[in-house]
């Protein structure tokens, strides 16, 4: 099934969900188009057919970030900013909080809010001929140092983001941040490799483990050890559970069925 709007295109095959960013020339994100992939991920929540995500790109380019000729005259209207700082925000937060994981296809270079858009998803791959960057501040904006001291040390969060130097996706690689660097003409099918696999396991399963990880963050080891446990525990009374055993114990592939 594939399914275009004004600003993304969306397939779904095999459980899979391929969202792809299509605002040439460098997909900048506007109003519109973040409404749209908030509408797009809300959605792909919500779906049974869905049990990963795949979020890429047109062209060469990932997402140059935030438009910035849309900004021009925003402080025209009282609450103007105030609504666009809340919609910017809840377009990460669609992503980071979509209940499938979330697989970052990133095509090419990544800058300011593409770089955010990145770092929400879960699982991110890109090409060797990708970078990285924060240049923020030249543009009179700061926002999007959360994002990046989630993943990134103090001094090279800083100097990133103080500088707004262009960092390789080599680097990135070195550092940990992102899962495999790799030529673009591999990248989709290292993409549907990983989705595949996660595709092909309990989605309930997956689901809280999804959930497990964006709740345990910000506990005490000792506390988030034991919601983890109480996670088990209900996951323990499901069907999937019961034949993910099962199926472990006669030797064959688990048939799971989502609840």
């Amino acid at each position: 099934m594939t399914e275009t709007y004004e600003h993304h295109k969306v397939e779904i095959a095999n459980f899979i969900a391929t969202v792809t960013c299509d605002r040439p020339p460098v997909n900048a994100q506007t109003r519109p188009s973040r409404e749209e992939l908030i509408d797009i991920f809300d959605t792909l929540s919500d779906d049974d057919d869905v049990r990963v995500v795949i979020l890429t790109a047109a062209g060469k380019m990932f997402s140059a970030g935030a438009d910035i000729k849309e900004r021009v005259g925003m402080t025209a209207k009282a609450g103007d900013y105030v609504r666009h700082n809340r919609l910017t925000r809840e377009f990460f937060y669609a992503v980071s909080d979509c209940e499938k994981p979330v697989i970052a296809a990133v095509n090419g270079p990544a800058i300011g809010a593409g770089f955010a858009l990145m770092l929400a998803c879960d699982i991110m791959l890109t090409s060797e001929d990708a970078f990285f960057q924060m240049p923020e501040v030249n543009v009179g904006l700061a926002g999007g140092a959360a994002f990046i001291t989630e993943h990134i040390g103090k001094s090279r969060s800083r100097a990133m983001y103080f500088t707004a130097r262009r960092y390789p996706a080599s680097e990135l690689y070195r550092l940990g941040i992102v899962e495999a660097v790799l030529p673009a003409d591999k990248l989709m099918a290292e993409a549907l490799s990983y989705a595949t696999e996660i595709a092909a396991k309990s989605p309930t399963a997956i689901q809280t483990a999804k959930r497990a990880f964006g709740t345990v963050g910000e506990m005490p080891v000792r506390d988030a050890y034991r919601y983890e446990q109480s996670l088990t525990v209900a996951l323990s009374h499901t069907e999937d559970a019961k034949e993910a055993q099962l199926a472990f114990v006669e030797k064959r592939k688990p048939v799971f069925k989502g609840r």
